[in-house]
């Protein structure tokens, strides 16, 4: 799947889509996930649906022992030997502004 071609309200409800399936394999009912995570039925519904917030993700993430999924999802960015150099060891905190690579 190219998420490229897919606008955000769509990979929102494929992302949804995904979370439910990851419940129903673990035969898990959205009440179920609910009292585990302790967010509520309606937020398990509007992560399901595509929408909600990343801190409920989280949430239901952790009560499927799913955590894990995050790291494929979003690995954590590291710096290239050559920015590395470039910097002097010093970390980044900011971005120039170019427009490359757009």
């Amino acid at each position: 799947m190219d998420l490229y071609f897919m606008n955000d309200t769509d990979i929102g409800k494929e992302l949804g889509h995904r979370v439910k399936t990851m419940r129903l394999n673990k035969n898990w009912t959205q009440q179920e996930i609910s009292d585990f995570s302790g967010i509520s039925l309606s937020a398990i519904k509007s992560i399901e649906g595509g929408k909600g917030t990343i801190l409920s993700l989280i949430k239901i993430l952790r009560a499927l022992k799913s955590l894990d999924a995050l790291n494929s999802f979003l690995p954590k960015p590291t710096i290239s030997p050559k920015q590395l150099v470039k910097l002097k060891g010093k970390q980044r905190t900011r971005a120039t502004g170019t427009k490359k690579n757009r």
